[in-house]
């Protein structure tokens, strides 16, 4: 039996869509997650939703303290960041 590997990376060996940084995060951290993931979804269907600031501050302060307790890695809470707080990464 041949195993399709062209859906992870060739050097990592890692899926190449990297939502699986998604899994496995504390309950505090989904939770805030969920409600950053309805935020933007107002806000880019043209909405506007009062509360997407203290969502974006909670999310953040929960994304630094799963990493602070390892809870989740650093490329999770890269990844977390990129994507739904939409921060680019500094050097």
């Amino acid at each position: 039996m041949m195993i399709d590997t062209s859906n992870y990376g060739e050097e990592t060996g890692l899926p190449k869509n990297d939502s699986y940084l998604e899994k496995g995060l504390p309950t505090y951290l989904a939770q805030s997650l969920a409600a950053m993931k309805r935020s933007w979804e107002i806000e880019d269907n043209g909405g506007r939703d009062i509360h997407w600031d203290i969502y974006w501050c909670e999310l953040n302060a929960d994304i630094n303290t799963a990493e602070v307790d390892q809870s989740i890695s650093k490329e999770q809470a890269q990844y977390l960041r990129r994507n739904y707080l939409r921060m680019e990464e500094s050097e």
